[in-house]
């Protein structure tokens, strides 16, 4: 099955998340071997783009928060721990008795 998005085709994890974004994930967190010329090149046009787009910052971090919510269990191993119940109900359970 071939995945589109606005018109272009995402074959790999990265595809999603550079249409996603709007840009390359690699303007964001770098590139291994980098110059300190090339890095602030890149900082240089990261920070040009959240200018233009001033809601870009916050709104990647919701879908960020959002997505690790969702899929916390699969992505770290964990298990949710029940919730304890209100002090309201451990009040009413006492005076009944």
């Amino acid at each position: 099955m071939r995945a589109y998005i606005g018109g272009h085709q995402a074959v790999s994890i990265d595809d999603f998340i550079e249409l996603a974004l709007g840009t390359p994930v690699e303007l964001w967190l770098g590139e291994e071997g980098e110059t300190e010329e090339e890095r602030a090149a890149r900082l240089d046009a990261a920070r040009d783009i959240l200018a233009d787009n001033p809601g870009m910052a916050d709104g990647t971090a919701r879908v960020a928060a959002e997505v690790i919510e969702a899929y916390a269990s699969d992505l770290f191993n964990i298990t949710p721990l029940c919730r304890p119940a209100s002090r309201r109900e451990d009040a009413r359970k006492a005076a009944a008795a």
